[in-house]
């Protein structure tokens, strides 16, 4: 899918990009001229995705750093930062993908998807404002899901997680739009990453693409040209939505 904004000028942090919506994010910004940040905490898989946008002649620097820890977050953030001279745009993509009943749910579990999921889009939105020029102001882009509003089983800490995540783009929006930052998010369905094929094989992909009214998966191209279009001029008066890639599942579930 052939992405034509220009984004030259902007430069563009995006956690967990070693692979999935993350890493096709990265190179489809880095293909309309941004320059992209790419943080994971697989030091591997996000460098070699950071060389493969090189290699095609884009601009990318990777970062291994746990996004649930606030300073390894920032350390990783103001290295970007000293690439650029400032953060243009924060991608708070990360997050542990995990379904289950709620009463397999452990502590451990629980802590560590509420520490990626919500902590580290906290963080993800300090840091653009440590590292963003005020006057050019900025621009955050949260990952949410259908789940966040419809009921899925075996999804509670997915779903409470993608939920806070609605509520904090809203509420950033509110708050940061007089310092010019956007704060919007997309909310993609069900897309056969390498992270989602760990968890249902591909009868379930094919079952949940017959209850999509587009009757198809989503592909992660198809999140990564939304994201795109929010981070272009195009956009610059949308603030505090909740862009929905899903092919039309949660309306058709409402």
């Amino acid at each position: 899918m052939a992405v034509s904004y220009d984004l030259g000028d902007q430069a563009i942090l995006i956690t967990g990009a070693g692979r999935g919506l993350g890493k096709s994010m990265a190179e489809t910004l880095a293909g309309c001229g941004a320059t992209v940040g790419l943080i994971d905490v697989d030091g591997e898989s996000c460098g070699a995705a950071a060389a493969a946008i090189i290699k095609s002649g884009g601009k990318a620097h990777a970062y291994v750093a746990d996004v649930s820890n606030r300073m390894a977050f920032a350390n990783a953030a103001a290295k970007f930062a000293g690439e650029r001279g400032r953060i243009d745009a924060v991608i708070n993509n990360a997050m542990l993908l995990r379904y289950e009943p709620i009463e397999k749910v452990t502590d451990e579990v629980l802590d560590r998807m509420l520490a990626i999921g919500i902590k580290g889009s906290v963080w993800g939105a300090q840091l653009l404002l440590a590292h963003m020029d005020a006057a050019r102001g900025g621009a955050i882009v949260n990952l949410a899901s259908p789940v966040a509003e419809r009921g899925f089983p075996n999804t509670a800490v997915y779903s409470l997680v993608k939920g806070a995540i609605v509520t904090l783009t809203k509420t950033l929006a509110a708050e940061l739009g007089p310092r010019k930052v956007r704060v919007n998010a997309v909310a993609p369905g069900s897309v056969p990453t390498p992270g989602a094929m760990g968890l249902n094989d591909r009868a379930e992909y094919e079952r949940r693409a017959r209850t999509i009214p587009l009757r198809r998966l989503g592909r992660e191209e198809d999140n990564a040209a939304a994201v795109a279009f929010l981070l272009s001029r195009d956009a610059s008066f949308i603030n505090g939505e909740i862009l929905h890639v899903d092919g039309g599942i949660a309306a058709a579930q409402g």
